[in-house]
């Protein structure tokens, strides 16, 4: 599997962003922007990014936490609490600045998140100018999850390129009537949409291989079809 590194970036205000970074062995197709769930930049985060190149694109995950990972569900939600949307947005936009710097057109950009970052990917698929989208287990439905970010119901009537919404069912982390709601925003939205549920996977999609497996397929096809 392709290797990940890190590179740590100085930014204007004084701060440094650290981005996990791989790239293809072979030729780059495109660009995609990784966002890390709320546990942070985890094994399973550093396997999408490496998994991601190996397709053949540019992965980049920008470190949202100043931590790489973050122990637990209840220490999740507490950097949840404390982050801001627009710093969020902004740490993304560096990523995305790097993967311009390396010859990458908006067009051939991507954005992919997973809960937390998931939600994120939503809100950067109505307000900056990428190619497509996809959110994994994307929270904030109805409530917005943290300062800064919209309620994705909302979000979803400003969608200005491809997304693509994938939600586990089992578990109820996410309730169902809440992810049909936003299935039904989306399908108005000005562009190509998708939502699809699994209900015999869990919210992480660990608790069913086949389920994981056809996830990931149908994020790797709706990149493959609006990234040229």
């Amino acid at each position: 599997m392709t290797q990940t590194r890190i590179e740590t970036l100085p930014l204007t205000d004084g701060r440094e962003l650290r981005l996990t970074v791989a790239e293809p062995d072979n030729a780059v197709r495109g660009g995609l922007v990784v966002l890390h769930e709320a546990r942070g930049v985890t094994d399973t985060v550093r396997g999408l990014v490496s998994g991601l190149a190996a397709e053949g694109w540019l992965a980049v995950a920008p470190h949202l936490y100043d931590a790489d990972e973050v122990d637990g569900d209840a220490a999740a939600d507490h950097e949840v609490s404390k982050l801001s949307g627009e710093a969020a947005l902004a740490d993304t936009d560096v990523a995305f600045v790097w993967l311009q710097q390396r010859g990458i057109s908006a067009d051939q950009m991507g954005v992919m998140g997973f809960d937390l970052g998931g939600s994120v990917a939503m809100v950067v698929a109505g307000s900056r100018t990428v190619g497509a989208a996809v959110s994994v287990g994307a929270r904030g439905i109805v409530e917005p999850l943290a300062a800064g970010l919209p309620p994705l119901v909302e979000m979803a009537e400003e969608l200005a390129c491809p997304w693509l919404g994938l939600y586990g069912g089992a578990g109820g982390e996410i309730p169902s009537g809440d992810v049909d709601k936003l299935r039904d925003a989306a399908a108005a939205a000005p562009v190509a949409t998708d939502v699809v549920s699994f209900p015999d996977s869990g919210h992480r999609f660990d608790t069913s291989p086949s389920a994981s497996a056809e996830a990931w397929q149908r994020a790797l096809n709706w990149f493959d079809s609006h990234l040229r």
